[in-house]
């Protein structure tokens, strides 16, 4: 009964959980100088504050989550609407308010300072003075994690971004939802990160399978289009335009409807976000669910992503533009597959939680078998023991020795197979068994990869943890997520042997040409 009660919720759960917290949501923007007391006491009078928390984006703001969603359209009904004397407001009744007080001077300010909510994680530099405390590299690794996870705040304001969106959509489409996917929901996600989201009508085609029981039919009279592709184009041109005429603190739209996917791009500035929407996007929902099954199983997951991703962007493997570099999600799947492989597995195959799947878990989408087992109560715990501290060293050694020219990735099979075609590396899409995900990667960046890999097992391998301390040097973690610069580049060239010549000649020069920035580049996404 007790593992009952603290079970882990599904992914579905949570979603419902967070989508319905968010309707009972709104953002304030207050003045610099604001009593929280007297504000929430303002606020109980339309009903009771279930939770809030203040933070720094343009200002101080403030979210609050109601207990009931009427209290929302109580407070609406006792708020104003601004005077702009050289401006002509639009007016969308929004839940983003601007508190202000009438007499700021006669009004005593409060006295304990406002408890501020992180939006963005702490520097490279800052994070590496941290971990050089950490007792060892398993400590430095949840230390990482720590700090680069979503918290519960920013997950609040990621679902509100949503739940605002979907304020305009239900003009439109009332039976249609916003929801985020990707790493906002997967567990994967970071501090400062982008928030994907899709405009959903799985719920209109429930409703049209129950209209069909019984003696006769009836069904909505529609607008019929060729091909479901311009009907997502035709939808988010509208949604596009109504973010940018009408939508508060919505600037910088770009409708992108030609794209492979097609998506509106926009900042949020009450949020701080910037969002891409797309329109229902069932396989990227299934992706974020595997992702999510794969992270609640072992706290280990997470931390030796977070820890590999970190390690990749200091060093310039991965990008926030798009190029021929790994994405995040081809480097996840890498950590994934690598733990599928150990002896005994950390996480399952796909091909095991298929077979733990039963049938409301059932999912064919477009043709593609995206079943997998969605209570993970019904996943065997692993009984792999093994530390962070090997699982980091293991995960260098393993890919900086891995056979790329012949075999890929299949985290369906977790086994490596030989490749069906020559891209330099091949991750087989988990649900889309025809594509591969880290098609753009090119050889340059894929021998990179290999190289740094290399070298970072060889740092674990040979460093001298007490005597990096005695000399206060950075040891562990913090030593592989310094910049490898000139000073071991000549020992880097005997590591390499056999990756392809003149590409780590390239290599070695663009290294010490990237030294001086890549700290600083480090800092963002």
């Amino acid at each position: 009964d007790a593992e009952v009660s603290t079970r882990k919720k599904t992914f579905a759960e949570v979603q419902t959980e967070r989508l319905d917290q968010a309707e009972r949501t709104v953002l304030i923007k207050c003045p610099s100088k604001i009593n929280e007391k007297k504000l929430l006491q303002y606020l109980s009078s339309h009903g009771n504050v279930k939770s809030h928390f203040f933070y720094e984006n343009r200002g101080i703001n403030a979210l609050i989550e109601f207990s009931e969603k009427g209290s929302i359209a109580s407070l609406q009904d006792a708020v104003g609407i601004p005077s702009a004397p050289e401006h002509h407001v639009v007016p969308f009744k929004s839940r983003l308010f601007t508190f202000t007080l009438k007499n700021p001077g006669s009004q005593r300010t409060e006295e304990t300072p406002l408890h501020l909510s992180p939006q963005c994680h702490i520097p490279v530099k800052d994070l590496i003075e941290k971990l050089c405390l950490a007792d060892s590299i398993s400590s430095q690794m949840n230390i990482l994690l720590n700090e680069y996870q979503l918290t519960e705040e920013n997950i609040k304001l990621r679902f509100l971004a949503c739940s605002l969106v979907r304020d305009f959509t239900y003009a439109y489409f009332p039976d249609s939802t916003v929801k985020p996917f990707g790493s906002s929901v997967n567990t994967f996600g970071k501090l400062g990160s982008d928030v994907d989201m899709f405009l959903d009508f799985h719920d209109t085609g429930k409703h049209a399978t129950k209209m069909k029981k019984g003696p006769f039919e009836m069904e909505y009279q529609m607008k019929r289009l060729p091909s479901e592709r311009l009907a997502t184009q035709r939808i988010l041109a509208v949604i596009g335009d109504c973010l940018d005429n009408f939508g508060p603190g919505c600037v910088n739209v770009q409708k992108i409807l030609h794209a492979r996917c097609p998506l509106v791009k926009f900042s949020h500035q009450p949020t701080g976000f910037q969002c891409d929407l797309s329109v229902s996007n069932s396989i990227a929902i299934r992706s974020s669910e595997l992702l999510y099954i794969y992270g609640c199983l072992d706290s280990r997951v997470r931390a030796l992503v977070f820890t590999v991703r970190c390690w990749a962007r200091v060093h310039g493997l991965t990008n926030s533009a798009p190029g021929t570099w790994i994405t995040n999600f081809s480097l996840t799947m890498m950590v994934m597959f690598f733990l599928q492989r150990r002896s005994p597995p950390i996480i399952p195959t796909l091909d095991q939680l298929k077979e733990l799947a039963d049938e409301k878990d059932k999912h064919i989408i477009g043709g593609y078998d995206c079943t997998f087992v969605s209570d993970l109560r019904k996943i065997k715990p692993t009984k792999n023991t093994e530390t962070l501290d090997v699982l980091l060293g293991e995960f260098f050694e393993y890919f900086g020795n891995f056979d790329f020219r012949k075999n890929s990735i299949n985290l369906r099979k977790g086994k490596e197979v030989n490749k069906p075609e020559s891209s330099p590396l091949y991750i087989w899409n988990p649900f889309e068994q025809d594509l591969n995900i880290s098609k753009n990667v090119n050889q340059p960046q894929l021998e990179k990869f290999v190289a740094m890999a290399r070298e970072s097992a060889w740092i674990l391998q040979k460093e001298d943890k007490a005597q990096q301390i005695m000399d206060k040097e950075p040891w562990g973690l913090a030593a592989l997520l310094i910049p490898f610069g000139k000073s071991n580049s000549s020992k880097m060239k005997n590591r390499m042997k056999g990756i392809g010549s003149e590409t780590i000649r390239s290599l070695l020069d663009s290294l010490k040409l990237n030294n001086a920035n890549s700290q600083q580049k480090a800092v963002g996404k």
